[in-house]
């Protein structure tokens, strides 16, 4: 990235995103949407990436592109909270198309953005993405088969965000285990839905098998407290609404909130929080309370005004923070 380039973040992306569907008829992009998610939500074939041309990706990005940074970003706030001082010096992007994740990486570590490498099948979600990254990122941009063929080079950090649905289960477990043979931190970002939780689950064991721990969202590294079929770990982002994302979904509310799972796990030491706050907090008259998960499993806290300045820092906390806050 040359230096009079504007910094990764979200405004920048949104601003190369201004524009993208001129040319376009906004039924069209509609119409592409629409497609999108009921595939998002359905089942994808394997055997064909799920973008398909130039209207598909333009569409993609303009609404998911936006969506998936803010996901992305929040697990990687989480990451770099666990190992303060660790900065990547190359990063893949897996499966990364139009390149939100990698925006996202950029921005997290923008005093030192690491060299990027995009891996995706989709020829046109390439294409725009470089488009798009032009002066902003210092990538490049591959096109691979994402599957049990693939054979990543050693990485600093590697992402894998709303990649695994995609897959058939020997490919998501192929992928997840080439993932950890190259990398020393890896991220993996799915929907915050019960399935995509069940994906997250079975990348986070193969994970701590290979040898990883687990800095993020676990205070630990053993088996989830979490009883399947009961609940499922998940957390959210706040997402800026475009035009595109109103005409498709309508309502008049300027965001959106995200749901997504993740994992984030390390060859390197790190600190995981003491504890995580898995649901948004529950504010009442003169109290909070708080559902977390520890060390001891799934628990909730109730903190009032008798707490001091604790209940002030629990009137603050946020759905997906470490719980207790850093003291000085």
């Amino acid at each position: 990235m040359n230096a009079a380039a504007t910094p990764p973040s979200a405004e920048s992306l949104r601003a190369a995103l201004a524009g993208l569907l001129d040319g376009l008829p906004p039924t069209q992009a509609a119409k592409a949407v629409e497609r999108l998610i009921a595939n998002y939500r359905g089942t994808t074939p394997t055997d064909a990436p799920v973008l398909r041309d130039r209207s598909d990706v333009a569409a993609y990005a303009a609404y998911r592109m936006p969506a998936t940074f803010e996901a992305v970003r929040g697990v990687l706030d989480a990451l770099r909270d666990a190992a303060p001082e660790w900065v990547p010096g190359t990063h893949t992007d897996v499966g990364g198309g139009t390149g939100a994740a990698s925006w996202a990486v950029a921005e997290a570590w923008e005093e030192a953005p690491p060299r990027t490498t995009v891996l995706d099948w989709a020829e046109p979600a390439l294409t725009l993405g470089r488009e798009l990254a032009a002066g902003a990122l210092d990538a490049e941009w591959r096109r691979e088969r994402i599957g049990t063929a693939l054979k990543l080079a050693d990485t600093d950090l590697v992402t894998v965000s709303y990649v695994l649905k995609e897959l058939t289960e020997a490919d998501r477990t192929a992928l997840v285990t080439e993932t950890a043979r190259a990398a020393r931190a890896v991220v993996i970002v799915e929907p915050g839905t019960p399935d995509g939780y069940e994906r997250i689950l079975a990348a986070r064991t193969l994970l701590v098998d290979a040898g990883f721990t687990v800095a993020a969202p676990c205070p630990h590294s053993g088996a989830c407290p979490i009883v399947p079929g009961t609940d499922w770990c998940h957390f959210s982002a706040r997402v800026s609404r475009s035009s595109l994302h109103r005409q498709v979904k309508g309502g008049s509310l300027p965001y959106e909130d995200e749901k997504y799972s993740y994992v984030a796990a390390t060859r390197f030491p790190v600190t995981p929080a003491v504890s995580r706050v898995t649901r948004r907090p529950q504010i009442r008259k003169g109290l909070v309370q708080l559902d977390l998960c520890g060390p001891d499993g799934l628990a909730r806290e109730t903190v009032t005004k008798r707490h001091g300045p604790l209940y002030k820092q629990a009137r603050d906390a946020d759905w997906g923070d470490s719980w207790p806050p850093e003291t000085d």
